[in-house]
C-alpha cells in the first residue's frame, strides 16, 4: 500500500493528454499523481517521442521536435506541482471507490477518488528493418501530421481500410502523386471512400502487393519502395520520397478490458462531448478514446476537459 489516503486524481499516461490533465489538475489544487509508464504502451511521452519535426502544434512557428515538445510538457507539469512516477501501471480495479491502482515492480497499491486515463494508442507497423531505420526520415504513420513535409513530391500509402483511403485523399491535395499499395485484390474500406480514391487522378492503386523493403537506409532518407506482387512474385522498385503506413492503430486499453465499455475497435467509449466513461469518476482523454482526429492538440484539449470534469465531479461528490 502507498501508505496514504486516497488521492484526488491519478493520471495514467504521459502524452499531451496526460500532461495537460496534470497541469490543469495541479492548478485546481488536486495534487495529481501521474504515472508516465516505462515500457507498456510505447514510451513515456507517447507517439510524439518518435516524431522528428512538429509544425502543426500552435505556438511553434519555427517547428519543434516531438521529444523537445514532450520535454516541455513534462517540465511544465513538474513546475505546476504534478507528482510524476516513472512506473508502469500493472492492474486497476474500478469496481469500488476509492479506485485501486497497482503499479511498479513491487505492485504498490495506490487509491484515488478519480482516475484520468491517457494511455494513448500505438500505430501498427509493417515491422521491416528498413521501416524502423527510416521512421521520421520519410516514413510516417500520420499523413495529417507529416504530409506537408512532402509537398509536390511522390509518396506511397500502405493499407486498404478507411484510414488508408483518407490518408491517400489528404496527401493527394498536397503531393505530386500518391501510390496506394494493398495486399489484397479488394479494399476493406467503405464503398464511398473507395470511389473517391479510384476517381482521383493523382492516386495510383497497386493491388495484391506487399513491401519487401523501403529504400534507402544507407542514405538515411526514403528514395523508393521495393514492391512485391504476392500473386506473381514480381518485384518493382517505385521511386518515392515519403512512405505512409495506414494499417490502423492499437489503443492501449488492455488494463481496462472487462471494466470499462469499449468500442468494437478497442477504444474507450466516452459520453459524447465529454471525457466521461461508463464508470462515474473515471475519465478518458487523448488517443485512447479518439480514433478520429489523433492529433497532439486534440489530445491536449481532451486532457484539459478530463481535469476540469474530474474537479467538478469531486466538488459535487464532496471529496475536494
Amino acid at each position: 500500500m502507498s501508505g496514504e489516503s486516497a488521492r484526488n486524481v491519478i493520471i495514467i499516461g504521459s502524452g499531451p493528454a496526460g500532461h495537460t490533465a496534470g497541469i490543469y489538475a495541479a492548478r485546481a489544487n488536486l495534487r495529481p499523481l501521474l504515472f508516465e509508464g516505462v515500457v507498456k504502451g510505447g514510451i513515456p511521452g507517447g507517439q510524439l517521442m518518435i516524431t522528428n519535426d512538429v509544425e502543426n502544434y500552435p505556438g511553434f512557428p519555427a517547428k519543434v521536435t516531438g521529444p523537445d515538445l514532450m520535454t516541455a510538457f513534462r517540465a511544465q507539469s513538474e513546475h505546476q506541482g504534478v507528482e510524476i512516477l516513472s512506473e508502469d501501471v500493472n492492474k486497476v480495479d474500478f469496481s469500488q471507490r476509492p479506485f485501486r491502482i497497482w503499479a511498479g515492480d513491487d505492485d504498490t497499491l495506490y487509491t484515488a477518488q478519480t482516475v484520468i486515463i491517457a494511455t494513448g494508442a500505438q500505430a501498427k507497423w509493417l515491422n521491416l528493418p528498413s521501416e524502423d531505420a527510416l521512421k521520421g526520415k520519410g516514413v510516417s504513420a500520420c499523413a495529417v501530421c507529416d504530409g506537408a513535409f512532402f509537398r509536390n513530391q511522390d509518396v506511397m500509402v500502405i493499407g486498404g481500410g478507411d484510414t488508408a483511403m483518407e490518408e491517400s485523399m489528404y496527401l493527394s491535395g498536397i503531393c505530386k502523386s500518391v501510390t496506394l499499395v494493398h495486399r489484397r485484390r479488394e479494399f476493406r474500406a467503405s464503398k464511398t471512400m473507395q470511389d473517391r480514391v479510384l476517381k482521383n487522378a493523382k492516386i495510383r492503386v497497386i493491388y495484391d502487393s506487399g513491401i519487401d523493403e523501403i529504400l534507402d537506409v544507407s542514405k538515411g532518407e526514403v528514395t523508393g519502395a521495393r514492391v512485391r506482387n504476392l500473386r506473381t512474385n514480381e518485384v518493382t522498385d517505385v521511386p518515392i520520397t515519403g512512405f505512409f503506413v495506414a494499417i490502423g492503430h492499437t489503443p492501449n486499453t488492455d488494463l481496462f478490458k472487462g471494466q470499462l465499455e469499449l468500442h468494437d475497435n478497442g477504444y474507450i467509449k466516452t459520453k459524447p462531448g465529454t471525457t466521461q466513461t461508463n464508470i462515474p469518476g473515471v475519465f478518458a482523454s487523448g488517443d485512447v478514446q479518439d480514433f478520429v482526429y489523433r492529433q497532439a492538440v486534440t489530445a491536449a484539449g481532451t486532457g484539459c476537459m478530463a481535469a476540469l470534469e474530474a474537479e467538478r465531479w469531486l466538488a459535487q461528490n464532496g471529496e475536494h
